[in-house]
């Protein structure tokens, strides 16, 4: 048996949708198995994070649950349905009030989608077919921040126990719907299948930030690169780069390197904008200290003139 998804996520049973999806991502990135390599205590407790949001994530679905419709899983549970105490034969021969030339009477009076589908058909002779589109079926996928940026190919698990390999596009944003066509629940009496809607969650980068197809990251140089200037390693979505860091560099100088950003669907990238950071030895130099002591110009320039401060 499923453990019970409230617990799962630490949430009270009356928490609203944001503190679960908040509880959610929280887990999810402490827990995720690209960030606990090797770890299967943390990948299984990843699949229960994510089994559980699954469930309480959807409102529709945590009502169910809430009413006891459906078990942790998602499963339906057992109907406990009562049929009248054996309706009296109609005149003649005729259906009864609990039976139908149809097949379906017995389930017009319950108050489900039964009543829905099959109440109406119960009364009109012929028995006609139903032909209904299948139910589209929702999942909540995470994806690399560099699989978002460059594009990539994830594997889902479906409910029956298959499995489908889903595309990622470049550029793909956190928060936006996929929909696969066709790649939800059969459809009823020959109907077409529905959907499978896929909602994208990225996980965040220990180093790039995206601000529309672009790529930010803090570089670090020392005290020596930024006065003398140099070439330097610098991260990129798809591998380092050398760029050239210019003489007299400050903390917060924002340099770009063209076409280093995100994908796009034309095949063009957008731009990484590298913005520097100056630091100092982490032990003190007491050759620096001599120079600086003795550097007069040094002394008489104030970086807080002018509203630098």
């Amino acid at each position: 048996m499923s453990a019970d998804p409230y617990t799962v996520l630490g949430v009270k049973r009356d928490a609203s949708q944001d503190e679960i999806r908040k509880a959610y991502r929280k887990l999810a990135k402490k827990l995720h198995p690209d960030l606990n390599p090797g770890n299967k205590d943390a990948e299984e407790r990843f699949k229960e994070v994510s089994s559980a949001y699954d469930l309480l994530g959807d409102p529709e679905k945590r009502a169910r649950f809430d009413r006891g419709e459906i078990d942790a899983t998602g499963a339906e549970t057992p109907r406990q349905g009562y049929y009248r105490d054996f309706a009296e034969a109609g005149p003649q021969g005729g259906a009864g009030r609990y039976e139908s030339r149809a097949g379906f009477a017995d389930f017009a009076e319950n108050d489900d989608i039964f009543a829905e589908l099959f109440g109406r058909r119960a009364a009109g002779a012929g028995g006609e077919n139903i032909r209904m589109r299948g139910a589209d079926l929702p999942f909540h996928l995470h994806v690399d921040f560099l699989d978002a940026v460059n594009g990539a190919t994830r594997r889902l698990s479906l409910p029956d126990g298959s499995t489908l390999d889903v595309t990622i596009p470049p550029g793909i944003r956190d928060g936006q719907l996929m929909r696969l066509k066709g790649k939800g629940r059969p459809g009823l009496g020959g109907g077409p299948p529905g959907d499978a809607l896929i909602e994208i969650e990225v996980l965040p980068h220990p180093v790039f930030r995206r601000q529309g197809d672009d790529i930010h990251l803090d570089l670090p140089i020392s005290l020596a690169e930024a006065v003398l200037g140099g070439r330097v390693d610098v991260p990129t979505p798809t591998g380092p780069v050398m760029m050239t860091i210019p003489k007299g560099a400050n903390s917060g100088t924002v340099l770009r390197i063209r076409g280093k950003g995100v994908a796009r669907k034309d095949g063009s990238r957008g731009d990484e904008y590298v913005t520097l950071s100056v630091r100092l030895p982490k032990n003190p130099d007491p050759e620096l200290e001599k120079f600086v002591a003795a550097w007069e110009a040094g002394k008489r320039d104030n970086p807080r003139e002018g509203g630098g401060a």
